[in-house]
């Protein structure tokens, strides 16, 4: 049986920015050093429409989008820093963040492709995202919340891998 040459060169990184996250970080970047790929990072600011709705009542639908567009820099910012654009200084930046993460431990360098900081559901943003930037797999973290909670909130982890056309690989984080 002759087994088909695996091509990995775009991974999309999915991140909710915990500090747990840097062990699926640290597995992105070494498949990316392994396959000469490069890194999407993705980071979802969650929403419900429920929520959406009452917090804009409350506040006004300009004071709310003035709190949203703050949210997604915020998050932006912790990502790569204080870049707004993408362009070379953002890989720099990243790999700050990556070293910063990973505690000094051996520099790795890695090619980063871009920076997606989206809003809404977090399956569905992360399967957009590797689709359009024509990912050959995703790697994400999942915290292993099992039992009750796992069933009655479903896993953004499961969730992704059920609904991905492509390879997903689950890195499992410390509690």
């Amino acid at each position: 049986m002759i087994l088909p040459k695996i091509k990995i060169k775009k991974i999309l990184f999915a991140t909710d920015l915990s500090e747990s996250a840097r062990q699926s970080l640290a597995y992105a970047v070494s498949l990316s050093n392994l396959y000469g790929a490069g890194i999407t990072i993705v980071h979802v600011l969650e929403e419900t429409q429920g929520m959406e709705a009452a917090i804009a009542y409350h506040v006004g639908a300009e004071a709310w989008a003035r709190i949203k567009r703050k949210q997604e820099d915020s998050a932006r910012n912790a990502i790569i820093g204080k870049q707004r654009s993408v362009d070379p200084g953002m890989k720099d930046a990243l790999k700050q963040f990556y070293e910063t993460v990973s505690g000094n431990e051996e520099n790795q360098s890695f090619v980063l492709d871009e920076v997606v900081v989206g809003r809404g559901n977090p399956v569905d943003v992360i399967i957009e995202a590797a689709e359009a930037k024509e990912c050959d797999l995703i790697v994400m973290g999942s915290h292993g919340h099992g039992g009750l909670a796992g069933i009655l909130m479903g896993s953004t982890a499961k969730k992704v891998t059920q609904q991905a056309k492509i390879p997903v690989l689950i890195v499992r984080l410390p509690e």
